[in-house]
């Protein structure tokens, strides 16, 4: 147990990802209403180095649990990852009078919030981000906005790869996490699902694939290439050379970090800040928020990140490799 927090700040680092703002809003609120104080940090561990730190109300969070990115802006801060620079950080926190901090990010700013612990100021961490590639939890914030921007754009360029007659190579976001490409090669009817995880390198498979379904008389062909394969530019020039069929590469790219979040996104992400405040509401310290077999529930944060996830741990990467035939 940490000490008694009367004010907490808030931040949000590493990658935007849809539903930020909802869970900035859940901790203001949620602590407000339980007699503490909110202050905002802006730009991440790199905006608390320079002490850019405001005070939050009830109002401060007015008409934002729509709105996409984060109103606290982000940024990696490099500088965060030396002893050094994590008791500044935790001195500044004593300075603005603040106990306790909610870090909503992925693992490396999980690594910076258990820092903070370790320096005596109350910690804890909330999942977001869009890649869903935290260990410890089912669902992260973003990802499901982030996989249905994805799989209607996907939607859009099967249309036109239909038109043409193409094959169309399509790269989605998810860094070296195959989550957002499994789910859109499921949801988009993809005949080929390639993740960093599970992808072999042989480009010849994929050849031989398009050039049989072309002879049944198939009119198109989706790849769903995950970012961390990527070259999928050359990918789509290598594949038109060896079979023939004119194929086009798309790189959804950003898009699928902005945009209003999902309804699940927006709610999901208010449980995990209400009960972020509520741990820190107890005394805990150095814990991460998850949402785990159907229920919100939270681990010590170093035990969270000695977690492995692997893609292949549940049916739906199963059942993908019949469904993509």
């Amino acid at each position: 147990m940490g000490n008694k927090v009367n004010t907490i700040g808030v931040l949000t680092s590493g990658g935007d990802a849809p539903g930020m703002n909802a869970a900035v809003r859940a901790v203001v609120r949620t602590a407000l209403a339980k007699g503490m104080k909110v202050k905002g940090i802006k730009r991440g561990f790199a905006g608390l180095l320079d002490e850019e730190i405001v005070d939050m109300n009830a109002r401060s969070v007015s008409d934002t649990i729509a709105r996409g990115g984060t109103i606290l802006y982000t940024a990696r801060c490099l500088e965060f990852k030396e002893e050094e620079y994590q008791k500044k950080g935790a001195e500044i926190c004593r300075k603005h009078g603040i106990d306790g901090v909610v870090v909503i990010g992925g693992d490396g700013s999980f690594q910076g919030a258990s820092k903070l612990a370790k320096f005596g100021i109350n910690t804890i961490g909330i999942p977001g981000t869009i890649d869903l590639d935290i260990a410890c939890t089912d669902y992260t914030i973003g990802f499901d906005t982030a996989v249905n921007t994805a799989m209607e754009a996907i939607d859009k360029v099967r249309d036109t790869s239909t038109s043409h007659e193409r094959c169309s190579i399509i790269e989605v976001m998810g860094r070296r996490a195959g989550y957002i490409a499994l789910w859109c090669g499921i949801a988009n009817g993809a005949e080929e699902i390639l993740t960093y995880e599970k992808y072999d390198g042989n480009e010849q498979r994929l050849i031989d694939s398009v050039l049989e379904k072309k002879k049944i008389g198939k009119k198109h062909h989706i790849i769903i290439n995950a970012e961390g394969v990527g070259h999928s530019y050359e990918m789509a020039e290598r594949i038109e050379a060896a079979t023939g069929v004119e194929t086009r590469a798309t790189i959804i790219g950003h898009i699928q970090r902005g945009g209003s979040p999902t309804c699940k996104d927006r709610v999901y992400a208010s449980a995990m800040g209400a009960y972020a405040v509520d741990l820190l509401a107890k005394g805990e310290s150095n814990r991460v928020v998850a949402y785990k077999h159907g229920e919100f529930v939270d681990f010590d944060i170093q035990e969270a990140l000695a977690m492995q996830k692997e893609l292949d741990d549940g049916y739906i990467y199963k059942i993908s490799q019949n469904l993509s035939r």
